[in-house]
């Protein structure tokens, strides 16, 4: 039995974003494609076969990011590994989660605004944005609206995007205090998440920010474990006992399932200790000698 041929898709790069998306207005079913990481492995193994691509790698617009004072506007073309080697010290915890994406190749190629984009509960990008209250700019002929990335998703591999819609931008706070991201998998290096949970820290504001991957339909955010009574006036009463109530916390946010990965009882474990454990450390890294605070 021979295998039929496939039709190359038809290939589209447009001049600039208004090309783009007048591209995408007249054609709703192409496919944009930047670093194509997630996209060109479903087309090798033929679960996707779009008719039509949309290569966006050639926006200067959407491969630069721009201080905006008290955030950071990443465009949804800049590859993980400039988030690393650019944003590490005003998105940190943004840049840790970078960190852990596949192999240094995926990494030069791979863009948060795919994985945006792709709107997998495994994507390590999305905890972070979370934990930190990112935005994130969508737009079309029609104009640009502007989404929490807590009510992006809705589902596996589903967001809010529309046809003939493009992520733009996500606008991240800048750090307010230490964050943490951590990660389980099955090795250390190029493997999906098991679970992965982010964590922010505002001293001033006297907030947590938490962000839940793998482990649930869609990324979420444990509010619960956010409404957390930490001891604030009196850092020296926080004790381990507190931390393991946060992670029992988030562990209850959490909707795991079963699967080849990890079981939902595991992911739940996993979670309770990667919340308690990243909740000391930006516990301490806030009230350490010389830390300003």
């Amino acid at each position: 039995m021979t295998t039929p041929a496939l039709t190359a898709p038809a290939f589209h790069r447009p001049a600039d974003l208004a090309d783009a998306l007048a591209h995408l207005a007249e054609h709703p079913g192409a496919v944009p494609i930047a670093g194509g990481t997630d996209l060109m492995v479903a087309v090798n193994y033929r679960r996707a076969r779009p008719e039509a691509m949309l290569d966006l790698t050639g926006l200067a617009e959407l491969r630069a990011w721009s201080d905006e004072g008290d955030a950071i506007r990443i465009g949804s073309g800049v590859p993980y590994a400039r988030i690393v080697a650019e944003l590490a010290t005003v998105l940190p915890g943004l840049a840790a989660a970078s960190r852990t994406v596949g192999s240094p190749q995926i990494r030069n190629r791979g863009t948060l605004g795919g994985n945006l984009a792709t709107a997998s509960p495994a994507g390590d990008g999305h905890p972070p944005l979370l934990a930190c209250g990112a935005r994130i700019t969508i737009a079309s002929t029609a104009g640009t609206r502007t989404v929490a990335a807590d009510a992006f998703f809705t589902g596996p591999k589903r967001s809010v995007l529309e046809p003939g819609e493009l992520i733009t931008a996500v606008t991240v706070p800048k750090a307010a205090g230490p964050q943490q991201f951590l990660k389980v998998g099955t090795r250390n290096a190029m493997v999906i998440a098991v679970c992965s949970f982010a964590l922010s820290l505002d001293l001033d504001a006297r907030r947590l920010g938490t962000g839940i991957g793998s482990a649930g339909p869609v990324p979420l955010r444990a509010r619960e474990a956010e409404r957390i009574d930490l001891p604030w006036a009196d850092p020296r009463r926080f004790d381990d006992a507190l931390a393991a109530e946060f992670g029992r916390r988030v562990a209850a946010a959490a909707s795991p399932m079963d699967d080849v990965r990890g079981t939902a009882d595991y992911r739940r474990h996993a979670l309770a200790v990667c919340a308690a454990r990243a909740l000391r450390r930006v516990w301490a890294a806030a009230h350490t000698e010389g830390s300003g605070r």
